[in-house]
């Protein structure tokens, strides 16, 4: 098989499904170009601000495309290349991209609001108290998966059998380059903010400000270890997730979304040019590495597919930004089609190595490595330099990582803040303790800190209990969505399956997470040692402690979950009030 041709495939089957099933959708439940949307209903100028549909397909697309599209394909090829493609494509249209379309639309059906609301809307107060619990668990998890990656990316040094260590110059040259992009989104702020230059003298400056913390950290790789990097960007999340929009994040997604691009284009001319051979099998079994293809398949590759977090980025702020019903497809189903597109991308990087012994000796220790290494090999044909390539992919999926990281640290800390929020009560009448749990910086640090305990696990041990309360959101999101479709005489048939089987694989993954962490705990296979990871024979495994807060987080996430879906499905069964459509 060549990567070529599962491009090809990818590309005629998405396009296929907006074209066709996209536009079903859209005319089933109904479109008003004429009405008028909460964008212009509730404008504030701050969260309700009217934006041009590429503008918020823009915000859309920066906000899911994390790591994750890369990283869940890359970790599930040992299943081989059929079955991740097949869940990419057939997750992507008929789970990711509905799901995605259906939380934009009932969230600007009901004024903006997020799933939590329209939770609490067509389900109860109960409902959404344990869904935004459920929300800051997800947040934590995210946080330190991510966390870890993005230091696994920055690590400047290689650690041998022996035990020597050795710099990684590209790793340096990352790290720096995101470093001075940081330091340059912020000077981006300002000017956008105080500046009044045209919009095109700001693109201008921009690209020359990219282009120069490339050519920078080409120069001076910054060599810092893995653990200190886990430290300086849990303290980057903590001044991200609270300073102002405009001083950091707007601004770095405004730079982001010129390397997106530029990474995308990149990586299909690549393909197209080099045609790569694909060494992974077409199917390895239904058990490869004491996994199952059933549940751990659907819940390793999530954002490729289908991705609850996604639910939580279409009802909370590009709900918001619509200026027309109309652009809810393009920004909602297309957006999730095109990050499919990315994460077949990822597969076919990945499958275009021999063996993984090969990635370990070029150096590729992540998998957003083994990604810009794989692309970075297709464009050495067209005799582009490939230590520049290779800065310029990884820094594109770090500055992707880095954006999903400002993003899910802010969920995280609103749900821990409105936990404990009573619209009843007055700022001036609340106690002591709801202060200090609704302060912003109190519920910030406590999300952190629990996330950087895990951290301290790896985002390879973390990874499937993060992907199963990924997907565990998605199936809430579905149920929401559906309660919300049948309550306002709209049809819900098309959400039934992926609802049912999410909760189904979601639950048989913790499920057998659970059975896992506590037969290691209690059989001595996790020792009780100092810290969250030991080595073992060479290799990193969770301590006691580790798997004692893992097992923590997936029986509280499986209670929530299994409680909000029985309050739920009681709810999209019973008889339909007689009430108003919206």
């Amino acid at each position: 098989m060549n990567g070529l041709i599962i491009m090809i495939i990818a590309i005629v089957v998405l396009l296929a499904a907006y074209l066709l099933y996209g536009r079903y959708l859209a005319k089933t439940w109904g479109i008003d170009p004429k009405a008028k949307t909460p964008a212009y209903e509730l404008e504030d100028g701050v969260d309700y601000v009217p934006a041009d549909t590429n503008v918020v397909f823009g915000h859309q697309f920066a906000s899911i495309a994390g790591a994750a599209a890369i990283n869940g394909p890359i970790q599930a090829s040992g299943f081989g290349w059929l079955p991740v493609l097949l869940w990419i494509l057939l997750g992507g249209v008929f789970f990711g991209a509905v799901q995605d379309f259906a939380a934009m639309y009932a969230s600007v059906k009901n004024k903006g609001r997020t799933i939590g609301y329209i939770i609490e809307s067509y389900i109860g107060k109960t409902g959404k108290k344990l869904f935004l619990l459920f929300c800051w668990l997800f947040s934590i998890l995210v946080v330190a998966a991510f966390v870890d990656i993005v230091a696994g990316t920055f690590n400047g040094f290689q650690t041998a059998a022996d035990g020597v260590m050795t710099p990684v110059p590209a790793n340096g040259s990352v790290a720096t380059t995101s470093m001075i992009f940081i330091v340059e989104a912020i000077l981006l702020g300002l000017l956008l903010r105080y500046g009044k230059r045209n919009k095109w003298v700001n693109t201008a400056i921009a690209l020359v400000m990219l282009v120069a913390a490339i050519v920078l950290g080409l120069q001076f790789p910054l060599y810092i270890g893995l653990n200190q990097w886990h430290i300086l960007v849990f303290i980057y999340v903590l001044i991200a997730s609270v300073a102002p929009i405009w001083i950091l994040l707007q601004p770095r997604d405004y730079l982001n979304s010129y390397l997106l691009i530029a990474m995308i284009v990149a990586a299909v001319v690549g393909v197209l040019v080099a045609r790569p051979a694909v060494n992974l099998p077409v199917f390895s079994g239904f058990v490869v590495g004491g996994q199952s293809l059933f549940p751990f398949l659907f819940v390793t590759i999530a954002c490729g597919a289908v991705s609850g977090f996604h639910s939580l980025v279409s009802s909370g702020t590009a709900s918001k930004q619509i200026k027309n019903e109309r652009s809810m497809l393009p920004v909602s189903f297309g957006a999730m089609l095109m990050e499919s597109m990315l994460a077949v991308i990822a597969l076919i990087a990945v499958a275009s190595f021999s063996s993984s012994a090969e990635t370990a000796a070029l150096g590729y220790a992540t998998p957003t490595q083994i990604f810009a290494g794989g692309v970075t090999n297709f464009l050495a044909v067209l005799g582009l330099p490939q230590d520049v390539v290779f800065t310029l992919i990884n820094l594109s999926v770090s500055a992707f990582a880095l954006t999903s990281l400002d993003s899910v640290a802010r969920v995280g800390r609103l749900s821990f803040q409105e936990l404990f929020q009573d619209d009843s009560i007055g700022a001036q009448d609340m106690s002591l303790l709801r202060r200090v749990l609704t302060n912003k910086y109190f519920a910030t640090v406590l999300t952190l800190v629990l996330a950087y305990l895990l951290t301290q696990a790896g985002y390879d041990s973390i990874w499937p209990l993060f992907g199963a309360s990924n997907q565990l959101l998605s199936a809430l999101a579905f149920l929401a969505c559906a309660v919300f479709l049948k309550r306002t005489k709209r049809k819900n048939f098309m959400l039934w399956v992926p609802l049912f089987t999410m909760a189904a694989v979601t639950f048989t993954a913790l499920g057998i997470t659970i059975g896992k962490l506590v037969a290691g705990i209690t059989d001595g296979t996790y020792q009780w040692v100092a810290g969250m990871t030991t080595t073992v024979d060479g290799a990193s495994v969770l301590t006691a402690w580790g798997a004692g807060l893992q097992l923590i987080f997936a029986v509280l996430i499986l209670a929530l979950g299994v409680v909000v879906v029985v309050q739920g499905v009681r709810k999209l069964l019973e008889k339909v009030p007689a009430e108003q459509s919206v």
